[in-house]
């Protein structure tokens, strides 16, 4: 489509006029970002005056940034816990928002071992769906021709409750996908998926992801992109490929579903879309049944332009091997988003994973930022290049002066709106999926095993570190443990050492539980016996890098591969947990 040359912008010539609006759109909030900021906070302190929280604080109807930074304190989730109890608990009156709180979205970090619920309001998908909608303008700029094939994106719900007031607990896609902006989008060219919404939305994993892999292969010569949420959701799918490729050849042969998919929502789409075809089952044969799978994703999707998924933060560590299977396709991370609210995206998506840098959108939240070191909160356009900030967010939904927890360093502005680069996620020791294990937690697990450990043969973990392992798909926790035997009759066996690794998980949140059991996203946890005196042999090794004796503490987690190969080659024996963790959606009550 011919675009009027008055409707080109800053970032770059749009694809068609609908473009050329969402980039003005961007180049006007990003102009104005100080301004849009004092407007948004002064409307939502118009908004939720009247609501229990903002009165306990005697704001007097003012609306100004200095009465609010000056009364109102930065908080946690545990400050806020009794108010969203009450609200899950079913109480309808205005305690955080003016609005109805129509859902709560579970956080992937999780208070008490359980998933933070964060309040939020229906306009809220509105907000979201507005940062959707930027993403394919940005994205032409770089990549020409989006509208001329598809995306085959990995896409899923996950299991979803209630609270004892009735309102639904699920994670944010979740919601999204469950709504009317997805599931009734309009057609769009650029915004076209392989996937059929009936296997986006089919609860049960292993069948949602079948169709959608049958799908994709069924299209692969128009997959222009190839995506999932996460890294390490990608590169499920491919192991998905692995373990069932003769199964699809013989479903695109023969032209009939195979008899494990029995969600007939699913079984009534794809009998309109799977036909009999001889010669692309042959052709799948002889992609997949060699051991070599390097470059696999070009080799059955050839005009794969670029794979989009987040690879910023603990998704990094998966670079190296979607390169393996992609033969090194650009990876675009687009958009920066939590439980809590949407923040920002990328206008440079083609930039390299290790350059991924985020535009705030001021429209979203009222945003502050603390340095790191330091307490006192900044403005979004205060914020200095190269520092380091901790996210806050006030939200419409009540949020008031939160912490999200996200640590981020400031790379450069867009005309007056910040861009950050995502450091990690404050206190994560672990993570392999949407889990996100903190030292605590993780101490908490070693020190339930290790009392197992000494009821049944009077040994005790003397030392301990983690490693989350990548290697295996799903990725898995790695602990290595050097043991205090006190009886060598009576060393601890194997049998006592996998219920161990059970014990351990059973320690875990309910994220890694719900990763483990529901989701199949994380493998089960090995523990790898070492060595006696390999722990000071790795202290060796750090004051031999300049560490000082004094002051040295035992990493409880590794990831420089020195270090890593240094404990692999003292390992003695390893264990896997035998079984599943217990989970349930249901949370526990407090």
């Amino acid at each position: 489509m011919a675009v009027d040359s008055n409707l080109s912008s800053p970032l770059g010539p749009p694809a068609c006029e609908k473009d050329a609006k969402a980039l003005r759109f961007i180049e006007e909030m990003t102009r104005n970002a100080d301004v849009v900021q004092q407007n948004l906070l002064a409307e939502i302190l118009r908004r939720n005056a009247e609501t229990e929280y903002l009165r306990r604080f005697n704001l007097g109807g003012a609306t100004d940034r200095e009465t609010f930074k000056s009364k109102l304190p930065i908080i946690t989730y545990e400050d806020l816990q009794p108010e969203i109890q009450r609200i899950a608990d079913g109480d309808r009156s205005p305690i955080l928002s003016s609005h109805p709180i129509s859902e709560f979205l579970t956080s992937s970090g999780t208070s008490a071992g359980e998933r933070k619920l964060m309040p939020t309001i229906k306009e809220e998908l509105d907000r979201r769906q507005l940062l959707y909608s930027l993403l394919m303008p940005v994205m032409n700029l770089y990549v020409p021709g989006l509208d001329k094939g598809k995306g085959m994106y990995f896409l899923f719900v996950k299991s979803e409750t209630k609270t004892p007031g009735g309102l639904p607990a699920r994670p944010v896609l979740t919601s999204y996908y469950k709504s009317e902006h997805f599931r009734s989008r309009p057609y769009d060219p650029y915004n076209v998926y392989t996937s059929p919404n009936e296997a986006i939305l089919c609860p049960d994993s292993f069948q949602s992801m079948y169709t959608q892999m049958l799908c994709g292969l069924l299209d692969r010569l128009s997959v222009l992109r190839v995506g999932a949420v996460f890294a390490s959701g990608l590169l499920r799918a491919i192991r998905f490929l692995q373990l069932n490729w003769s199964r699809f050849a013989h479903d695109i042969e023969s032209g009939c579903l195979d008899s494990e998919i029995t969600d007939s929502s699913i079984r009534e789409c794809m009998s309109g879309i799977l036909k009999p075809d001889p010669e692309l089952a042959e052709f799948i044969r002889q992609e997949c049944e060699s051991d070599n799978w390097e470059q696999i994703i070009t080799r059955i999707w050839p005009n794969t332009k670029y794979l989009d998924v987040i690879v910023t933060g603990a998704m990094a560590q998966y670079i190296p091997t979607l390169e393996y299977y992609s033969g090194g396709l650009p990876m675009a991370c687009t958009m920066y988003a939590s439980s809590e609210c949407y923040f920002g995206l990328n206008l440079n998506p083609m930039s390299k994973p290790s350059e991924v840098s985020y535009t705030i959108m001021p429209n979203m939240a009222y945003f502050e930022f603390i340095p790191l070191g330091g307490t006192k909160a900044v403005e979004l356009v205060d914020v200095k290049i190269g520092k380091e900030y901790e996210l806050v967010v006030t939200t419409y939904a009540g949020l008031c002066r939160y912490r999200v927890g996200d640590i981020l360093r400031v790379t450069g502005f867009h005309n007056s709106a910040p861009q950050f680069h995502f450091v990690r996620r404050k206190n994560v020791l672990l993570s392999i999926d949407s889990d996100k294990t903190d030292e605590s937690e993780l101490q908490k697990a070693v020190e339930n095993a290790s009392k197992l450990l000494h009821e049944e043969c009077g040994s005790r973990v003397a030392e301990y570190t983690s490693y989350a392992d990548t290697s295996t798909i799903p990725g898995h926790y790695v602990l290595y443990w050097e043991l205090l035997v006190r009886d060598a009759a009576r060393h601890p066996s194997h049998e006592t050492l996998t219920r161990c690794c059970l014990e351990m998980e059973e320690s875990l949140n309910s994220v890694y539980r719900q990763c483990r059991v529901a989701d199949n996203s994380v493998g089960p946890l090995e523990i790898r016996v070492v060595k006696n005196g390999t722990f000071e042999e790795l202290m060796d090794y750090a004051i031999s890098r300049g560490a000082s004796i004094n002051q040295y503490k035992v990493p409880r987690c590794v990831n420089f591969t020195p270090i890593v190969e240094l404990l692999d080659s003292r390992v003695v024996s390893a264990h896997f947990s035998p079984a599943l963790p217990h989970w349930t959606p249901e949370r526990r009550r407090r």
